[in-house]
Parts: C-alpha cells; structure tokens; sequence
C-alpha cells in the first residue's frame, strides 16, 4: 500500500527626512517594513471590527510571472510587499520584473523595461523569490529629466538596478549602464557567482545598501557577508562591512545579511541581522571568534562604522540565521522609555535590545549546552538565553511530545527521534544523526514582526516543527546523492565532512512531535510576556477523508500587518486565507479566501479618494506545497 505523505515533506527551509529617505508613514507605505523602522504598522483606521464585514475585494492584478517547476523552470515564490510612492503602487515578481500599478484601481502604469532576465532554471535558492524594491528621490525633482525618482531592486542573480520611477526604464547613469553586478565586486572566499538578493534595499538619503543571500552548506570557503553602501546616484560605491575578517575569509564565509536591514533616522544608524558562517554545520575550520555572525549589527549608516554587535548565537552549528528585519521599538521599563530594537530569531526567542547600545533590556544568562562528539569539531560551551520574553516556539523534545495520528503512527515517531542525539535545542550535529528544534526554517522566519507602537505590542507567527541533521563523511556524498530522496542532501565542500537534514515526519507524513505546528502571538515589550498565543492555519493532511482540526496549526511563511483601528492582518497560511485579528486577543474577526495563498507581509495606503486599502501578494510557496500563482490582491470598503 502506498502511504499517503503530507506536504511538509519539502519544507526545508523561510535624521530629519533628507533627499531620498523615506519618512514613517501615515497614510502611505514608503518602505517594505511599512517605515524605515520596520514594524509592518499603518496608523490608518478606517477599517474596524465594526465594518469588518464590507470588507471587499477592490481589484487584482495578476503578473503572469510564475512557476510550478516545470522542466527548465525553478518554482516561484510570490513574497512581494508593495511600496506607495507618488500614488503609485511598486513591487518586484519572482522574475524580478518591476510593475507600477494605479492605487485605486490596479491598472498597470508600467512595467520593468527592458526585462531583467533573471534566468528562469537559476538554482542558488529553493526557488525565485524577489520581496520588495525601494524609492529614491532628489531633494528637488526636475520633471523634465530623467531618473529623478528612482526605485532600486535586487535581482536575485545578484545585481543591483536603479530604474526610472516614472517609466521602468533603467538609470544608464547609475553604475555600469543602470546595473551592479555585486558578484564581480571581490567578496573574498573562493566559491564564486552565489551571491544573491531578496530583500529589498535600503535607501537613506543619497545612499541605496544592499545585502545578500548565500547559499546553504555549499562549501567552507564562501563569500563574505558585506553590507555595501552605495551612492544613489552614480551607483560609487561609498562603503562596504563584513562580519569576516579578510585573514578568515578563506576559511569560511556568509554571515551574510539576507533579511530585511532597518534604519534610525534620528540616530543615523543601521541595523543588520546576520546569518551563520559558512558551512552552517561544520565549525572546525571556524574556531576564531566571529562576534559579528548570528549578531545584530548596527552601523553608522552613512559610513558603515560599527556601533555595536550582538551575537545570538555562538559559533552557529544549526543554520540559525537572523532571519527577520530588527525591528525599531519604545519599551517602558522602571519609569522610562528605552528606544530598543526587537530581533525575532529561528530559535524562538525574540531578543530585545538597547538601540544605542546593544544591552538586552531583559536580563540574559550564558546556559551550558550539549557538546560535539564529532572528531575535529568543538562547540560553544554556552548559548545566549534572553530571561524575557520567554520562548515562542517548541524547543525541546521529550517522549511526551512526541506525537501521531494513530498509536502505530506515534509508535514510529518514538522509535524515530529515539535514534537521534536529543539533547534540547542547540543539540550539535552528529555522526548518528541529532534533533533539530526549532528547525532550520524557524520559528520566526523572514515575514518578522508586526508592532503596535501605542501599546508596545509585537505580533510573531512562528513553526513548532522537528528536523534532524547528519553528519558523514566526505567521500559518501556521492552515494547519498545518487540515492535520492526528499530531504537535502548537501557537500560542504572543504570540510571533512558532509550534511544530510530534512523533517522528522511520521510514517503517515505529520510531524512527530505535538501540534500546533504554527502559532501567533502578542508579545507586550514593556513587560517581555506573552499576552495570548493561538494555533494558526491549516493544512490540508493529505489523508483521505482526515481534515486538520485548527488546533493543529500550519507551518507559515509572511509577516503581519497591525493597524491603528487595533487589527492584524497576516495571510502566510497554506490553506489560502486572508485573516483579520484582534490585537488585543488574537481572535479571528475576518477570513478571506485568496486566489493563491498569501504567504507574503500585506501593507496598506490610504488612497485619493479617501478609502484606506490592504494589499496582500498572493502566489502560494513551494516550501508549503501550496498552489502556486500571481496575484496581487487589493481589498477596501465599499467606495462612498
């Protein structure tokens, strides 16, 4: 008989105002994190739990940009959160095809031309994913010149594009021809032309600052993580930061920025959230300290000066990226308000920390924790613990959590995990195969945080899901790879040893341990507790004739949005429904099925004729096994 098997199964995973900067919004949405802070908050208050019910589709627009993986095609992403600027709507698709759009209508004004010819098979990432783009603007602009306004986007290949904002057309003064190739620029290791872009940029004043993606568990010697700076006008680079130092950097790499990077104006400081160095699961050719990896990272950002660092995690051995935007927050402790900034984390835990000077606001304690018995490796003997808030998500195992549909089911599950070195979270990698939880994709992962900046709430959706890592030898991998499979199955070229890791799923394809399998939270920064926490989504089983009670919960990729009326607004679930929360207790007041899943951060503008809109990106995810497609979805009152 053949066993029917969820979709888990792939989810591997995931100053004043000045020329050019982007101010916090009020009735728009200038920046991808809806103000240069982050915070995905709109002050708009039109729409309410009262009028909830009128809610209503305003229009859609379907790019026509997308992939199921057919032959010669990587799968697609639709991850896009628009920005507002002159009454334009902007975003990127997975080709990273750039359309401007009318607010009130959805009518396409242009699109990017000519065509960035992103190459459809490219296979650096699991799939093409572009999350948003940014505005740029002169002090003064001339109308009858071009590029004026500009808006800048990452392609995913690893380019940097300055277009025209008022026509598509590419800034031929910017750079080379209107482009940067960031992978021709010396980023150190030896491995070339991996590095890529899905975040959005970061525009502040006359600079545009990009980060990138790595590839995963390729090899030791990567490239280096650099934040560059440059200038928004000629494409000069201005300045450029690495969390490796250059004596290291043939030896290990990454600790890149792939997230989300935030910006206080008033402060003039950058905030950065890396990832590990390279390769995520083997650290013996590692051993310097590398404070500026698994760190928040804030930089002077008009000359890439650090500020400060924060480490998370210590010499990363489980992929444990910074996966979210730093979010800018106010956070009232013993009488006084600290501007702080929020870190959500795949490990669970969100780290709240001064702004000015990275000490945790919350008190934080060195825990021991289990140590390699891989030869050649060492571990961290501690870990970082924020005492506050306490863990979001599931993050150790114990046989009473081990669960399954069926007795025969949750037997299987026992047997499975009972095999593999289960010693609580930051259990290190092994020969016999560890416990990953959280796993690799999260808890939190890049859809981040939404904040309530009038009651100091933060919103979270994160995963309780289980993995496994192994270690083997080097000279297996070929025989691992011709064996084929559903988990991954990776190299790490240079080290002695290479990585195979997926989910630890039941014989009947459910995780094995107790659900929910996602939840979503408010968080109250002034104390560090958590006010409610729910069970979010739900996935189809895959099992004939069983539907998945809400109580389970669904993994979930995308962020929230809140908004001044005291609502959350989130897709990010397999099932395809667009809910509306309540703030205060997280209770579902509104649900609406979108063509294709919403695993995307919605925004919201209020429009010329007086009416506040939601925007939401609905393209479904490959990682959820969710139907795949292209529409950006408007929502609105009716018109008066």
């Amino acid at each position: 008989m053949t066993v029917p098997r969820l979709p888990w199964a792939v989810l591997l995973l995931a100053a004043p105002a000045l020329s050019g900067f982007a101010a916090e919004p009020d009735s728009g949405w200038p920046v991808t994190g809806g103000g240069p802070g982050g915070g995905h908050f709109t002050p708009l208050a039109q729409i309410t739990a009262a009028n909830l019910g009128q809610l209503q589709e305003a229009w859609v627009y379907r790019t026509g940009d997308y992939s199921r993986g057919e032959p010669g095609h990587r799968a697609t992403t639709f991850e896009a959160t628009p920005i507002l600027a002159q009454d334009t709507l902007y975003f990127c698709t997975p080709y990273n095809r750039v359309i401007a759009l009318e607010v009130e209508t959805g009518k396409l004004r242009w699109a990017h031309e000519p065509d960035p010819k992103l190459d459809r098979a490219y296979d650096k990432q699991h799939s093409l994913i572009c999350r948003g783009v940014s505005y740029w603007q002169e002090a003064a602009p001339d109308p009858s010149r071009a590029c004026q306004t500009r808006i800048f986007q990452g392609v995913m290949d690893g380019r940097l594009e300055a277009l025209d904002a008022r026509t598509g057309m590419l800034c031929r003064d910017f750079a080379s021809g209107g482009t940067i190739d960031l992978n021709k620029m010396d980023n150190g290791g030896s491995v070339a032309e991996v590095v890529n872009v899905t975040s959005a940029p970061v525009v502040f004043e006359d600079l545009v600052i990009v980060g990138s993606a790595i590839t995963d568990n390729h090899a030791t010697a990567m490239p280096s993580g650099f934040v560059r700076a440059f200038d928004a006008r000629t494409g000069q680079e201005r300045w450029h930061w690495s969390p490796i130092p250059e004596a290291l950097r043939q030896q290990t790499g990454a600790g890149n920025v792939w997230a989300p990077m935030s910006v206080d104006p008033e402060r003039g400081i950058l905030y950065a959230p890396t990832t590990s160095p390279s390769p995520d699961y083997w650290g013996g050719l590692r051993s310097d300290p590398l404070p500026g990896t698994n760190a928040v990272v804030a930089l002077n950002v008009r000359t890439g000066a650090l500020v400060w660092q924060f480490q998370t995690v210590h010499h990363d051995l489980f992929d444990y990226d910074l996966p979210a935007e730093p979010t800018l927050v106010d956070v009232a402790r013993n009488g006084q308000i600290i501007p702080a900034v929020a870190q959500p984390a795949k490990t669970g835990f969100l780290w709240v920390l001064n702004r000015e000077t990275g000490e945790p606001v919350f008190p934080v304690v060195e825990r021991a924790v289990a140590q390699s018995d891989v030869p050649g490796e060492h571990s961290a003997p501690t870990q970082p613990e924020p005492l506050m808030p306490p863990p979001l998500a599931l993050q150790s195992v114990s046989d009473a959590d081990v669960w399954g549909i069926t007795p025969l089911d949750r037997d299987a599950c026992l047997r499975r995990i009972q095999r593999l070195r289960n010693d609580g979270i930051f259990t290190p990698p092994s020969l016999q195969g560890s416990l990953v939880v959280p796993y690799f994709g999260g808890g939190s992962n890049w859809g981040g945080m939404g904040y309530d900046p009038r009651s100091h709430v933060a919103i979270l959706n994160v995963m309780n899901l289980p993995a496994y890592t192994r270690l083997f030898p080097a000279a297996d991998y070929a025989e691992l790879k011709r064996a084929g499979g559903p988990d991954e199955v990776a190299r790490m070229s240079g080290a002695p040893y290479g990585m195979q890791r997926g989910l630890v799923l039941s014989p009947l394809g459910v995780p094995c341990t107790r659900p929910p399998w996602g939840t979503i939270a408010a968080v109250d920064l002034d104390t560090g507790r958590i006010r409610w926490q729910h069970p979010f989504g739900t996935q189809p089983t895959g099992i004939p004739g069983l539907n998945a009670p809400a109580s389970w919960g669904a993994p979930n990729l995308g962020g929230p949005l809140v908004t001044g009326s005291g609502l959350v607004f989130i897709g990010a679930t397999p099932d395809g429904l667009f809910h509306a929360l309540d703030l205060q207790t997280g209770a579902t007041l509104w649900q609406h099925a979108l063509p294709f899943p919403g695993v995307a951060t919605p925004m919201s503008f209020q429009a010329a004729d007086g009416r506040q809109f939601i925007v939401i990106a609905a393209g479904g995810s490959i990682l959820l096994q969710s139907p795949i497609g292209d529409a950006l979805v408007a929502f609105a009152l009716p018109p008066r």
